[in-house]
């Protein structure tokens, strides 16, 4: 067995005196940086498919907003939030940017609350859920989380980008 020295010891519990503190820094930071990326683009834009394949940024927006509600919501906040994963890719209805950030925000605000409200004791509280089976705790849950909404920022980064080449192209043409 290998012993952890005092002094590690002593720095690892400085880092995760407040993990909701950080995380809620993460998730403001990632938001943020979606609201950037998607406020220049139209109601059509957010609904664009810039490739034959892959998602538009609304079914990306539509899917983080499940997802936070879904895994932190549901299972964490109790709110009762009943998830439809496959909507949130083949949703047709196109709503206005305005209201999918609206929603995004809101599941948003659900994380930042139930981060709040999480006890020193709470992050190690169990934790399971389809699709998420082998978190164990709570710390783990909102990690995996924040990396998933991280990741589809990404793409929309991505998405972003080709949506305006292909935008410029077309005015050029």
């Amino acid at each position: 067995t290998r012993m952890i020295s005092k002094e590690r010891m002593l720095t690892m519990t400085a880092l995760t005196a407040d993990p909701g503190r950080e995380f809620t820094r993460y998730y403001d930071k990632v938001a943020e940086q979606i609201h950037c990326l998607v406020q220049p683009l139209s109601d059509d834009d957010l609904w664009k498919h810039p490739y034959p394949y892959g998602n538009s940024i609304g079914h990306l927006l539509l899917h983080l907003t499940g997802n936070l509600n879904y895994y932190i919501g549901a299972q964490i906040a109790a709110s009762g939030y009943v998830r439809n994963r496959d909507l949130e890719f083949t949703d047709a209805t196109r709503q206005p940017k305005a209201s999918v950030l609206a929603d995004f925000d809101q599941a948003m605000a659900m994380v930042k609350t139930t981060l709040a409200r999480q006890a020193p004791t709470g992050w190690s509280a169990p934790y399971t859920a389809k699709g998420m089976e082998d978190a164990e705790n709570r710390f783990t849950a909102f990690l995996r989380c924040a990396a998933h909404l991280q990741h589809h920022a990404a793409q929309i980064i991505y998405l972003t980008k080709e949506i305006a080449r292909q935008s410029q192209a077309a005015e050029g043409a």
